[in-house]
């Protein structure tokens, strides 16, 4: 159900407050790896295509991707994770330390291997390269009780300082009940979004969670015979939370409220999308600055829907600027 909204300040408005807002990312920094080649015969021991090897690239992703779009969007950012002492960890510690506005006492480095994503993608010189195969290593050792009492520390130490806080829960460790009652004790008083593959039941008094359709459904408990806002109003019924952002793809969003009113926010750019990968980072990234702005909620998620319309039409793992979230809202991409 559409809903007419008097907006906290134009879109422009609140972009215009990005700068500088101090927003602390909790959560699984994994490496991404990129392998690019050009398929050029088919192999003689197995029905495939041989791909030659042009170039690797290591980029942030899960919550690194959250605190990429965060600093593209001119925030200060305090993250809170672990990185291991491997290459891959190497080259995100070198890709964090670029930039300026980023606390990097928040990475804890342990022995371990750096959780990946490894995807190798093919395509001839002059066309886009198409994703092959995706290759997941999760780090070889569990995190130890001491360093998550280092990494509790250092958030309880941050506490204070941050305009608004996300916890980015991919599964690999970092989240845990602590951290999770230490949040939702701190959304009382600040705003702190969401984000969980596996585990949003836990996430129950933070200030909004954003989850995609699937996610929805599977922590509502529902099957797809049910509408969304069927899902949307049971999820807030039992979560307690001020609001609920379900993205739903190339339907746009739902935005459900405390108060009981909802929003549609139309999807953002155009339908055929070049890559998805981190958009709900984006999606998470976009909505903590503009709530930490003094955005509403609505004004927030039509913002963060025009910063996932734009990074998915980017390949791979992706980040957008506050240049191309303004030219997007002005209907100018």
């Amino acid at each position: 159900m559409k809903r007419e909204h008097r907006e906290k300040g134009t879109l422009s408005e609140v972009i215009g407050r990005f700068e500088g807002k101090k927003i602390c990312v909790v959560g699984d920094i994994i490496a991404d790896v990129y392998i690019f080649g050009k398929p050029y015969r088919l192999s003689r021991e197995a029905p495939v295509v041989v791909v030659k090897f042009e170039e690797s690239k290591v980029y942030p992703g899960s919550a690194g991707n959250t605190i990429s779009n965060l600093l593209a969007l001119g925030a200060h950012v305090y993250p809170l994770g672990f990185i291991g002492n491997d290459n891959a960890g190497k080259k995100l510690m070198q890709y964090f330390s670029q930039h300026k506005n980023i606390d990097i006492n928040g990475f804890i480095r342990h022995d371990g291997e750096t959780v990946t994503k490894t995807r190798i993608l093919a395509g001839d010189t002059h066309t886009s390269k198409q994703q092959v195969i995706r290759i997941d290593r999760d780090s070889n050792r569990p995190v130890s009780p001491s360093e998550k009492t280092i990494l509790m520390k250092k958030l309880k130490a941050i506490a204070p300082l941050a305009d608004a806080f996300i916890v980015s829960d991919y599964g690999h460790g970092t989240i845990n009940k602590d951290i999770i009652d230490f949040m939702r004790s701190t959304a009382k008083k600040k705003v702190v979004v969401g984000d969980s593959r596996y585990g949003l039941e836990g996430f129950k008094g933070f200030t909004i969670i954003t989850p995609n359709e699937s996610e929805a459904y599977h922590l509502g408990n529902l099957d797809a015979d049910h509408d969304i806002n069927t899902v949307g109003k049971k999820i807030m019924s039992r979560m307690k939370l001020k609001a609920l952002l379900i993205t739903r793809g190339n339907k746009g969003m739902r935005l459900f409220l405390a108060d009981g009113k909802t929003y549609d926010v139309p999807i953002s750019g155009k339908d055929d999308v070049a890559d998805v990968t981190g958009a709900g980072d984006t999606v998470c990234a976009a909505m903590a600055l503009s709530l930490a702005g003094g955005a509403d909620f609505y004004t927030a998620s039509r913002i963060a829907n025009y910063a996932a319309g734009v990074v998915v039409m980017k390949r791979g793992t992706a980040t957008v600027t506050v240049e191309e979230l303004e030219k997007a809202v002005e209907g100018k991409r």
